[in-house]
């Protein structure tokens, strides 16, 4: 079939391309879970055990000793439309109060959230019966929150973005029916941008200048992962997901000084030190029927890695050249729970579906402006459609429910400033994501 053939590698070059445009957090902190739409569908229940999709890899890359013999590609995307709003006040002290007269703001961000897609690529090689190769090129972590211009929080965020892109080359060996393993490289960039009101303004009538801090780096981490089939219709699979030290080396841009119309401004460069945090996997699966299957995941992240960025100048003469705060994350762990199933409806059709619930690492001590993230419910359905043995579909839909939200930036706040004032506020925001693949066996 010549034309499925250039379809897919059409596909896959696409896919690889948009992984340039990934620009929302999804997951707890802000990692993007969207990584396939044939797990998407449950949840991602089960992400870690074998299947009709290689997309499993970037869970547990040991799955890919179910690939079979030849090449497989598949390319996965997903389409997230968020909407995230703040409504509350900022009360001015110091500096801005005298700028301001004391007058507390109540404007309000709008929708922070922008819309994205989500690309990931797979590609896997089977050997022979025991040695598998595969390539995963995904967008493990992402964030784009960027409200009103002059809303009530914008002395402590104006616009916040994180970009990555990870390249993760595998081998995975087939000990026997029951034992696989696998072990991977990671290569993954990562950039970061953070914008705010400059607190200096001369005028209170005047919009505020913006500072900067943008960096980015590339860091290398592993991959691991083990399969166990302990019994007939019964599998098991745990996979890890390295921490990745990252250097961010970049600038930082200042207004130097009043007035706040055409100030110029200062670029002084930067450096900080940040980890990516590891992942750890354990998913099951459990045939019922010979066309039911239910599978299960919980997953445990290593947020709490994230503890305080300090920012450097690069010339060594000051260990914060910015006269901001470093930046604060002291995240606790991460956790996701997900319980799905899935049913071939006959042999081209099967149906799933799945909940997931995620607690995440932002509580209400350290919650920011920059990323209002809270615990959330996943409910999740989707499909796949199989019309020849080489050539399939998935599709996927999740709705996703944080908790309740609020942010509390107060005196004893990390990112309090007693120069800016304090910011008290709701957060309403839900999340609906559909997802798309194609994959191909040549």
């Amino acid at each position: 079939m010549p034309w499925a053939n250039n379809k897919t590698i059409l596909f896959t070059t696409t896919a690889i391309a948009l992984s340039l445009v990934a620009n929302a957090a999804h997951a707890g902190g802000f990692a993007l879970r969207e990584q396939s739409a044939y797990y998407q569908g449950m949840s991602f229940a089960g992400n870690g055990t074998t299947s009709d999709s290689i997309s499993s890899m970037f869970w547990n890359p040991a799955t890919l000793t179910a690939a079979g013999h030849g090449l497989i590609s598949e390319s996965h995307s997903a389409f997230i439309v968020p909407q995230s709003d703040i409504n509350g006040t900022f009360t001015p002290s110091g500096t801005v109060s005298t700028l301001t007269g004391g007058a507390s703001s109540t404007v309000g961000s709008g929708d922070i959230a922008a819309d994205a897609w989500i690309p990931a690529t797979y590609l896997g090689y089977g050997l022979n019966e025991n040695w598998y190769f595969g390539l995963a090129i995904n967008t493990p972590f992402g964030l784009s929150t960027k409200p009103e211009y002059t809303w009530a929080g914008q002395y402590y965020s104006r616009s916040s973005e994180v970009f990555s892109v990870n390249a993760n080359p595998v081998v995975a060996y087939k000990v026997n029916e029951m034992f696989s393993v696998a072990l991977g490289l990671q290569a993954q960039y990562l950039q970061v941008r953070l914008k705010s009101a400059y607190p200096l303004a001369a005028s209170p009538t005047a919009f505020a200048p913006s500072t900067e801090v943008k960096g980015g780096s590339l860091g290398f981490g592993a991959t691991a992962g083990l399969t166990v089939k302990p019994f007939e219709g019964t599998e098991i699979g745990v996979g890890f997901r390295s921490a990745v030290f990252h250097e961010l080396d970049g600038h930082f841009i200042n207004p130097d000084s009043v007035p706040a119309v055409n100030v110029s401004a200062s670029r002084t460069g930067i450096k900080t030190n940040v980890i990516m945090p590891e992942m750890v996997t354990l998913s099951a699966k459990q045939r019922v029927t010979d066309k039911i299957r239910v599978l299960g995941t919980v997953e445990w992240t290593n947020w709490s890695r994230l503890g305080t960025a300090k920012l450097t100048a690069t010339d060594g003469t000051t260990t914060n050249p910015t006269g901001l705060p470093d930046l604060h994350f002291n995240y606790e762990d991460g956790w996701f729970f997900a319980l799905g199933g899935e049913y071939d409806w006959n042999e081209q059709v099967t149906l799933r579906a799945g909940v997931g619930y995620e607690l995440s690492p932002i509580d209400d001590e350290i919650r920011s402006t920059r990323l209002p993230d809270n615990d959330r419910l996943w409910l999740s359905a989707g499909a796949s459609w199989k019309p020849t043995e080489h050539l399939a579909f998935d599709v996927g839909y999740s709705h996703l429910i944080p908790a309740d939200t609020e942010i509390n930036i107060v005196p004893g706040h990390q990112d309090y400033n007693a120069n800016i004032g304090s910011y008290t506020g709701e957060v309403d925001s839900q999340v609906s994501i559909f997802s798309a693949s194609l994959r191909y066996k040549f």
